[in-house]
């Protein structure tokens, strides 16, 4: 198995931007070709208010549907307590899934405009949610504008540390640094995270960046220099922030996945990725949204150097 781990965020992070829904079939036949494909991590759905997120009022459809595979983990995002006790409810019936997300956001006035209240009344939040969660998913920590905010602009690297100790305090040992508005650089990245290696070592490292400005492999790859081994990645570049909510210029696609498998491949690291099964999934992908999606590879073809793929 590949040290790297992947995780696969089309079918929420990447959907949560598109303002038609999508049929619960397509999700459910996109999320299973992902872990077919070599994904150990998959975003399947988010238990949002379907007012506020209409793609995900059929969470509990798409979780129900759903085969999986074992040793993969589904992740469903979770914005407060009740869609923690809905993903117990789930897990009770036997649908729920295995990984949830806490959030928090590195800078006051990010928190306030993304999750109407203040950090404090986060954190006090998050601490209920990990509680109602009673040990029964892995937990999923995610620091939002780590690397700066688009309304605050620098973000003291001191206080995400903190953020990090926070979550290590209340039995969390995944936590993702998210740089939420494409301004990280390869060596705000690095610094980053090396210090939170090193001064959390029992803490699993995620980067989760967007590609606002064309940078997100290139800091992907300081990340993997850091000691980072686990990325979240989207097919084809969608995703970044809801239909109804804009900032960072509107343009915040998540790193994308066969870009970024492909340059590891090219690299030699073995990214445990099924390259044939991923380029079918960018396809079907594309096919879903009716649209030529931003990856490069999906235009262009994987490197020819590469193992061979068949034709698609």
């Amino acid at each position: 198995m590949s040290e790297l781990n992947l995780c696969e965020c089309f079918a929420r992070d990447g959907l949560q931007h598109e303002p038609e829904f999508i049929a619960t079939k397509q999700k459910v036949a996109l999320i299973e070709q992902f872990a077919e494909a070599g994904f150990q991590r998959v975003e399947a759905t988010s238990y949002s208010n379907p007012a506020v997120v209409p793609q995900f009022a059929d969470a509990s459809a798409v979780l129900e549907s759903l085969s999986r595979l074992a040793g993969v983990y589904y992740k469903a995002t979770c914005a407060n307590v009740r869609a923690v006790e809905r993903a117990v409810a789930d897990l009770n019936a036997g649908i729920g899934a295995n990984e949830i997300s806490l959030l928090v956001s590195a800078s006051e006035a990010h928190s306030q405009r993304n999750l109407k209240q203040s950090r404090e009344d986060q954190w006090q939040r998050v601490a209920a949610m990990a509680t109602a969660a009673s040990g029964r998913f892995r937990l999923i920590g995610t620091i939002s504008v780590a690397f700066g905010c688009p309304f605050e602009g620098d973000v003291d690297s001191r206080s995400v540390l903190r953020d990090v100790e926070r979550f290590a305090a209340l039995g969390v040992k995944y936590v993702t640094l998210g740089d939420t508005i494409g301004v990280a650089t390869q060596s705000s990245t690095q610094t980053l995270f090396k210090e939170m290696l090193r001064r959390f070592p029992e803490i699993h490292a995620i980067a989760h960046f967007h590609d606002t400005r064309g940078t997100g492999i290139v800091n992907y790859l300081a990340a993997l220099e850091a000691g980072v081994r686990h990325f979240d990645v989207a097919l084809g570049g969608v995703g970044g922030h809801p239909a109804k909510v804009k900032y960072g210029g509107g343009v915040t696609g998540n790193v994308c996945t066969e870009d970024f498998v492909n340059v590891l491949e090219t690299m030699g690291v073995d990214t445990g990725i099924d390259l044939d099964a991923m380029m079918q999934a960018s396809n079907a992908c594309e096919a879903v949204l009716g649209r030529e999606l931003s990856s490069r590879v999906a235009r262009t073809g994987l490197n020819p150097l590469l193992r061979p793929v068949s034709a698609t």
